[in-house]
């Protein structure tokens, strides 16, 4: 029976927090189940961008500083990686306050800018990936996602912030190679996550974030931290607190049909607090793409751009920084006139854009027939 802990904590006030963190921690065995002395553990968070901490777009840096603390204490040497979207690591972590945390406590941020080809021999579908090698040289990896929304993903958490493990421009290619069949990106994620097998996962989702995320949805006071060995296991939890069917979070279906993890509730012990006490009313999601699977090709293909939902520039705020042209993995917007320009046509709705905008000026539109039937 895999084991998901839940514990409620509404603030990230260092001591409390601590607290909560070693009681998520304690069904699971505490952290000296996980790490020993001497072994070079890598803290995995979610470091999307540098925009300000109350945006909840990152891990929340205290959460990160307390875990280092804990895996310092366990006789582990931690270290920080990831490779965010839009700036480098060191620049994301100085600008939300993580730096100086993590400096008191003598722990290292650890670029992903240098990268090396796994082969994966048990992946069920991608059999060989280009990773971070800081990834490959770690004794123990621990997982800290934040819960949030994903234009793409529906839900970015336990598995998806995994993605984070692959560097840089790398994570563009990935998008244009399966980012056009979502479910092919889903069990890239899920194939990605088994290889890197963090030994644990701890989700902030203290202030958690709904709406258009990953980069520019709202701040959604949720007061929850989730710990578990198996990101699919707290995933599954997870989309029971916020309502969201599994069938409907692309990388939990996928896992059910690639049989990674643990998709099945039944087969789930939740420690700490009830699913039931920690449920969120009206948690909102991202614009859903009408699905025209079952329509004969060439309707599809005429039906595409006036069903499936679509990035959106709000060009009145728009600064012009490219990165939303540098990133475009199928590279179909470019700069015309002074305004952003997209070619929906050849469009494959990965939400690239909509993720890395600084600005947020970019957003998820429906298709005209998909809005005005609603």
């Amino acid at each position: 029976m895999n084991r998901v802990s839940i514990v409620r904590q509404n603030d990230y006030i260092h001591d409390s927090l601590r607290t909560s963190l070693e009681e998520a921690l304690a069904p699971l065995g505490g952290m000296g189940a996980f790490v020993k002395s001497g072994q070079r553990v890598l803290i995995k968070p979610n470091l999307l961008s540098g925009k300000a901490v109350e945006k909840a777009v990152t891990t929340h840096p205290l959460f990160i500083r307390i875990v280092a603390e804990m895996v310092q204490e366990a006789g582990g040497i931690p270290a920080v990686g990831d490779s965010p979207g839009v700036g480098s690591l060191e620049k994301v972590a100085e600008k939300i306050g993580l730096t100086p945390l993590l400096s008191e406590i003598g722990v290292s941020l650890v670029s992903f800018s240098d990268a090396v080809m796994v082969e994966h021999p048990r992946g069920k579908v991608f059999k060989r990936f280009e990773i971070a090698r800081p990834v490959t040289e770690a004794d123990v990896i621990i997982n800290l996602p934040k819960l949030k929304t994903h234009g793409m993903m529906t839900l970015t958490c336990g598995v998806k912030n995994l993605f984070g493990c692959v560097s840089g421009l790398r994570k563009v290619r990935w998008h244009a190679d399966a980012g056009h069949d979502y479910e092919r990106f889903a069990e890239m994620l899920v194939d990605l996550a088994y290889m890197v097998k963090p030994a644990l996962t701890i989700v902030d989702g203290i202030v958690g974030m709904e709406g258009e995320g990953p980069g520019s949805g709202d701040p959604r006071q949720l007061g929850l931290i989730l710990a578990g060995t198996d990101p699919v296991a707290v995933d599954r939890v997870v989309c029971e607190i916020v309502g969201l069917s599994p069938d409907e979070l692309p990388t939990l279906a996928a896992a059910g049909r690639l049989k990674l993890g643990v998709s099945s509730l039944k087969e789930i012990e939740v420690a700490g607090d009830s699913i039931g006490s920690a449920k969120v009313e009206d948690f909102r999601f991202p614009a859903k793409t009408i699905d025209t699977g079952m329509l004969p090709g060439f309707i599809r293909k005429l039906l595409r751009d006036a069903l499936s939902n679509r990035p959106v520039v709000g060009h009145e705020k728009c600064t012009l920084c490219h990165v939303c042209v540098t990133h475009c993995p199928a590279q179909i917007m470019s700069v015309k006139d002074n305004r952003i320009t997209i070619d929906y046509s050849a469009c494959i709705r990965c939400f690239c854009c909509h993720e890395l905008c600084p600005q947020g000026t970019i957003r998820i539109g429906k298709g005209w027939l998909a809005s005005r039937f609603g």
